[in-house]
């Protein structure tokens, strides 16, 4: 990363409802504008709120999550493009919500990252919850990435990826100074998991982790008709940085950007004079796993 702070805007998204393309798009762009004003450069949007596009279609389109995710394809470049000119316009670098894109005779959960020159990238999600593998037809990704930006480098570790520890660890060891974690959870439990795993990464690889989320009932929609969760930046508890892992939260339910000015420096010492370094001792596990566990009988 840079040395100076790096802003860094997380949304608590709320699913809507649209009777045109142009409604949908002056949300967005709101919501753009108000992160922006508040000095945001990078903005994190949550994984499938771009569903809530699906309320243009007819009713038997938009009831049936198969429908919905194949209709959408038409509206692919348009919504590309329309984040793309929002990243232009204001100067910032976007994480648009995740959408479905079609992949052979399925579908790959992907995030885009837009920078300000228009240019675009995406982390596609590697690991699936089981409404995606078995009800959606959503399949994995195949390539973990990060992203060299001008305000640094990150990873993407979508909603159920942020659950497996080797995924966030390559992207740390492969240069990425954090992690951003947008999800989709409808049940308490399901947001538990997530913040619970991003808390994990955060204090394993002492790196920062954001987690932007959906928020609201859509009734209209089986795919995001409910939304629950908690926006945050975590992490380690350290006594450089915040005894908690919790350094900001947004109010549960309730839609809100979540902002937090973030410094490398903190993070980099952290990591040398913390009160312990994981990310330094993480290899001395590997040598454990080729040893057979003891049982011991007492």
């Amino acid at each position: 990363m840079i040395g100076s702070c790096l802003r860094i805007a997380s949304a608590q998204y709320p699913i809507g409802r649209f009777s045109s393309w142009g409604e949908w798009r002056a949300k967005i762009s709101a919501w753009v504008a108000d992160a922006v004003a508040m000095g945001a450069q990078l903005l994190l949007f949550p994984e499938y709120s771009s569903l809530e596009l699906a309320s243009l279609f007819v009713p038997p389109v938009r009831s049936d999550v198969r429908r919905q995710l194949d209709a959408l394809q038409d509206l692919v470049p348009a919504y590309l493009n329309c984040h793309a000119e929002l990243a232009q316009r204001h100067r910032v670098y976007i994480v648009a919500a995740s959408l479905p894109i079609r992949f052979g005779r399925g579908y790959r959960n992907c995030a885009y990252l837009f920078s300000p020159d228009g240019s675009r990238a995406t982390q596609e999600k590697l690991m699936m919850s089981r409404s995606e593998e078995e009800e959606w037809g959503v399949v994995p990704g195949e390539t973990i990435r990060i992203f060299d930006t001008a305000l640094g480098r990150f990873g993407i570790a979508l909603s159920y990826d942020i659950e497996f520890p080797l995924i966030a660890r390559l992207q740390i060891e492969s240069g990425a100074a954090f992690i951003l974690t947008p999800s989709h959870t409808d049940t308490p439990s399901g947001y538990a998991r997530i913040r619970i795993s991003a808390q994990a990464r955060a204090l394993e690889n002492q790196c920062v982790v954001v987690h932007a989320v959906t928020v609201g009932r859509a009734e209209w929609s089986p795919a995001v008709g409910v939304n629950t969760g908690v926006a945050a930046f975590y992490l380690p508890p350290d006594c450089h940085l915040c005894d908690d892992g919790v350094l900001v939260s947004g109010t549960r339910d309730s839609p809100q950007w979540l902002y937090a000015d973030i410094s490398p420096v903190g993070l980099e010492v952290v990591r040398t004079e913390g009160e312990v370094l994981n990310h330094r001792n993480w290899p001395r596990q590997f040598p454990l796993l080729g040893r057979s566990v003891e049982m011991i009988k007492l």
